[in-house]
């Protein structure tokens, strides 16, 4: 049973990237990452720790949108009704890299339920974000936010840590989890399916 607020024991640890841009310094009240930086690095850990929300305390909605590598706009207000996640990362970071076939086989696997996968790079030019998503056949699209623009929305609603954080939205876009760090598999695969299955969704 998972309490709301709460941040469960982490089943990862992983030494991951402060924004570039700085936006997200000095984070407020709720971070209960834990997170230390790792002196002369630049790297601040996220550990994989996951916080939820229970339905009738869970902060936004959100509001995130942009224009992809590709020229495309996105806008997360698209998709109400529908389940979203939301990954910070960037092509040379090493625990990106390590969850990115994950994230691709959840975008697949659940694409016939209406759940959309949604990637934020604040740091990377085209070139750099476009081979990771060859290499990686990533399905889904990232927002190129050198500007901080997306970062900055999100980060209005949820402290976002580290570089990759996951943030799980619910069919009315408002935060119901968050992962620091490094995503397990199977644990974001669980909180996609607890939304999925939750009263009021479509038969």
């Amino acid at each position: 049973m998972r309490l709301p607020g709460r941040t469960a024991p982490a089943r990862a640890l992983a030494a991951t990237a402060v924004l570039a841009l700085g936006l997200l310094a000095g984070c407020g009240a709720g971070d209960t990452s834990g997170s230390s930086d790792v002196v002369d690095q630049g790297y601040q850990s996220g550990d994989g720790s996951t916080t939820t929300w229970a339905a009738d305390e869970r902060p936004g909605p959100v509001q995130v949108a942009g224009t992809d590598f590709e020229g495309v706009a996105h806008d997360v207000t698209d998709w109400r009704g529908d389940v979203v996640v939301l990954n910070t990362w960037y092509a040379a970071c090493p625990p990106c890299r390590a969850e990115a076939p994950d994230l691709v086989a959840l975008a697949t696997d659940y694409a016939d339920q209406g759940v959309h996968v949604l990637g934020i790079n604040g740091t990377d030019a085209a070139g750099a974000a476009q081979a990771f998503q060859r290499q990686f056949e990533v399905p889904y699209p990232s927002l190129a936010d050198t500007d901080g623009t997306a970062v900055a929305a999100l980060q209005g609603t949820v402290p976002v840590n580290a570089v990759p954080t996951t943030v799980v939205l619910d069919r009315e876009g408002r935060v119901a989890a968050r992962i620091l760090g490094l995503a397990d598999a199977s644990t974001l695969r669980t909180l996609v399916d607890d939304l999925l299955d939750e009263p009021g969704a479509p038969a």
